[in-house]
């Protein structure tokens, strides 16, 4: 079996549900060689249930690396996953330096001061077109950033199956683009399936796009439990393979280091 990863994972740190140990055996039994957690971090959008309280991210830090040392069954890699908020980069990248992690996944939850994907009403009344460019705009401008390794599920607008009235190509190249530019990878989120979108992010169709550009590739499960881990991996490596991926991206210190698809 080829070398595997799932960096995109949520404990009980942020909004998973279950202690960071807890999803070892479950990454084994998926054959994961690399299990990666990512907590939740939304600075300056306070009392997020779903987020780690930031004053906790020495602590979460420190935790996964004592699992570490006390694991030699599968490697483990410690990562947050990090709400880009537009005009706070420089503050968001001096809290992120006091931490040594393996990766930073960047992702865009919030439009405005809501959310995209805690339910289909934030889309009622709204024109789709425009949500999907502003969308969008703000996934380049977390790449163009500077500040995350891999940029998660780059098109959760698509969560509650609500599509533009135009072709969105354009807006993938742009974004693909943008990830070749400043060396930042992009991940195949099988979450998506157990979502009302009920498929991967990003849009299979444009896949071939982040090939041509030649961005990075991992895949993640986005998972919340243990029973998720690795979930629907086969599915995805080979749609990845279809599209003409021939190696992956692995983390590690924040560096990255290409492995045989």
């Amino acid at each position: 079996m080829s070398w595997r990863t799932d960096y995109h994972i949520h404990t009980s740190f942020s909004d998973g549900k279950a202690a960071p140990e807890d999803y070892i055996a479950a990454a084994l039994a998926a054959g994961i060689s690399e299990i990666g957690f990512s907590e939740h971090l939304s600075l300056f959008k306070e009392d997020q249930p779903w987020c780690m309280d930031p004053d906790n991210v020495g602590n979460y830090i420190e935790y996964i690396q004592n699992l570490r040392r006390n694991t030699n069954k599968i490697l483990i890699r410690t990562g947050l996953e990090i709400d880009f908020i537009p005009g706070k980069e420089k503050e968001i990248g001096l809290f992120l330096d006091n931490f040594k992690l393996d990766y930073r996944i960047g992702s865009v939850h919030y439009l405005g001061e809501k959310t995209v994907d805690l339910g289909p009403e934030f889309y009622l009344g709204k024109n789709i077109d425009s949500l999907y460019e502003s969308y969008f705009e703000l996934v380049i401008g977390a790449v163009s950033s500077g500040l995350y390794d891999i940029i998660g599920h780059c098109d959760l607008i698509r969560i509650y199956g609500y599509k533009p009235s135009f072709d969105p190509e354009p807006l993938y190249r742009k974004l693909a683009g943008t990830m070749n530019k400043y060396d930042v990878a992009f991940e195949l989120n099988t979450n998506g399936r157990n979502r009302p979108l009920g498929d991967f992010y990003p849009d299979r169709r444009f896949l071939h796009i982040f090939r041509e550009e030649k961005v990075p590739v991992c895949v993640n499960s986005d998972a919340h439990f243990p029973a998720r881990v690795g979930q629907y991996f086969d599915e995805a490596y080979e749609l990845l393979r279809s599209a003409g991926f021939t190696e992956m991206a692995t983390f590690s210190s924040r560096k990255t280091k290409m492995m045989p698809l």
